[in-house]
């Protein structure tokens, strides 16, 4: 027991071969439209520094990225959840974007512990506050995908077996969940519904790992490697049924060593209440404000935090 006579979970601090969820990549119809809803809407960054032209957008948001590709619009099978802090000027810039997104699928809807808010193609972000995910206070925890009925538990096999990486079934929500780990506070959700599925539209999202060959030998015995990009990378699509071999669920995974040239690069992260007319010296990029030791469940400093915004928006209103 510590000194402070408190009992810790040390598992929870543990982390699997995966070590970093970097991007989710999506095809996009117009780079007008994702600076919109991405940075002026979000008020994430877009990458001052790689993939600066109209054909494709790179949007930092803490450690990960959008990668967002001018062509036929793609559509995750699922959602995206993403930290975002200070959610009063989230939603007031959500708001301005009704007009310049209208025609679009763009939409938004506040709920007691996210905003739910959808891009002008259609695709689904849940947007957290800091508190909830460890110490994440910018930052992708996890991509949410719906899947067949009765697949999660093969689903976490294939990740626990094939990448050595800490993977679970949830049985506390309304349909099971396979929940893999894939870095620090991140996640892959693999949830189960019983509706159809579209079909898969080629999109993708990257994944770095520690031991970056004996997955690759799992994968090339069950011949399930569909390209061997370079010295750093390779991809597969399919998850499949150790046991069996049968396909559960479709998603191209860019894999990459921690050796890869990118890994770990700095990203740029704005400060978005930075304006010209309300400018401050020195806070042009967006820094983590100090996290609250005393509270021991992060939840609750999230629900105070959410009263006290109701609370200023009661009284605005009056």
């Amino acid at each position: 027991m510590a000194k402070d006579g408190k009992q810790y979970d040390r598992s929870a601090e543990d982390l699997g071969n995966i070590v970093g969820l970097e991007h989710v990549n999506l095809q996009v119809e117009d780079q007008g439209l994702t600076t919109l809803f991405y940075i002026s809407g979000l008020g994430l960054t877009r990458d001052p520094y790689l993939m600066t032209s109209i054909d494709n957008m790179w949007v930092n948001v803490g450690h990960s990225q959008f990668h967002l590709i001018t062509g036929k619009p793609q559509h995750l099978r699922g959602r995206t959840g993403l930290v975002i802090p200070d959610r009063e000027a989230l939603l007031q810039r959500l708001e301005k974007m009704k007009k310049p997104l209208e025609g679009t699928r763009f939409a938004f809807k506040e709920h007691d512990d996210h905003v739910e808010t959808t891009c002008p193609w259609g695709n689904k972000l849940l947007i957290h506050e800091p508190g909830r995910f460890g110490r994440m206070q910018l930052g992708m925890p996890y991509v949410e995908f719906d899947v067949p009925a009765g697949s999660t538990k093969a689903i976490a096999d294939f990740y626990r077996k094939v990448f050595e990486t800490a993977a679970n079934v949830d049985e506390t929500g309304d349909m099971p969940a396979a929940r893999v780990s894939v870095g620090p506070s991140q996640e892959l959700v693999f949830r189960e519904t019983r509706s159809k599925l579209p079909s898969y539209d080629g999109h993708h999202i990257q994944v770095y790992v520690a031991n970056f060959s004996r997955p690759h030998k799992r994968l090339l015995e069950r011949q399930l490697i569909t390209e061997e990009s370079n010295q750093y990378q390779y991809r597969f699509e399919q998850i499949t049924d150790l046991e069996s071999g049968k396909p559960l669920f479709q998603i191209e995974h860019e894999v990459r060593c921690m050796t890869h040239p990118l890994y770990a690069r700095p990203l740029v992260n704005r400060n978005p209440a930075q304006t010209n007319r309300t400018y401050v010296p020195g806070r042009d990029a967006w820094v983590a404000e100090p996290m609250e030791p005393e509270m021991d469940d992060p939840r609750t400093a999230m629900r105070q935090r959410r009263f006290e915004a109701v609370t200023r928006r009661r009284q605005a209103a009056e």
